[in-house]
Formats: structure tokens, sequence, C-alpha cells
């Protein structure tokens, strides 16, 4: 069992950056690939990062990352912009990464990211 934390979001003007954590509890967490997926409204929740991969809208501006030692993989955010506003969730399956979320089995909360123009 895997439980998962988002924290990090918040306002930020076109151009700015942010950094998304996703803290996770087990002792097993390394063998857990884990990915960012998000959701704008009334929009379906879409595949971000994962380890190796990134969505073609976030090539070159975000950037996943992993610390084993304190369970927690973040997402580096720069040059946001108005369209990456949405609710960003941190998802972890056991084995290897996938893009797709309904690989997916242990997701967090969500975190808002807002970006203004």
């Amino acid at each position: 069992q895997v439980q998962l934390t988002e924290s990090g979001g918040g306002l930020v003007q076109a151009g700015g950056s942010l950094r998304l954590s996703c803290a996770a509890s087990g002792r097993t967490f390394s063998s857990y690939s884990v990915a960012w997926f998000r959701q704008a409204p009334g929009k379906e929740r879409e595949f971000v990062a994962a380890t190796g991969a990134y969505a073609d809208s976030v090539k070159g501006r975000f950037t996943i990352s992993r610390d084993n030692y304190k369970n927690t993989v973040y997402l580096q955010m720069n040059s946001l912009k108005p369209e990456d506003t949405a609710v960003y969730y941190c998802a972890a399956r056991f084995g290897l990464r996938t893009t797709s979320r309904l690989d997916y089995n242990y997701w967090g909360q969500g975190t808002q990211v807002t970006v203004s123009s």
C-alpha cells in the first residue's frame, strides 16, 4: 500500500516557476513508478511526466526527479503558461512506468496550480 501527498501548488504569473512535491509512505517506495498527471476544468486527466517521459506540451519546461531516501518525487515546472493551469496529481504503480492513467493504482489528492497571464 502506498499513500501519496502532493504539495507545492499555488498561483504564479506566466513565465514563473513552481516545484511540486509528492511524498509517499511505504518502505518499498523505490519499487514503484511514479508519474504526474493533471486535470483542467472540463477536461480529462492527462499525463504530464514520468521518469524518461514527458508530454509534448511540457517538454523542455518540466523536469521530474525523485529522492528515494526521502520517499519523494518532484516536478519542477519552469516557464509556466496559463494553459498549465490544472489540478496536478501524482500517481504510483508497482513496476515499470507507463503514461496511461489507467495503469496507476495509487493517487494523491491533488494540488492546484494556477498560472495567470
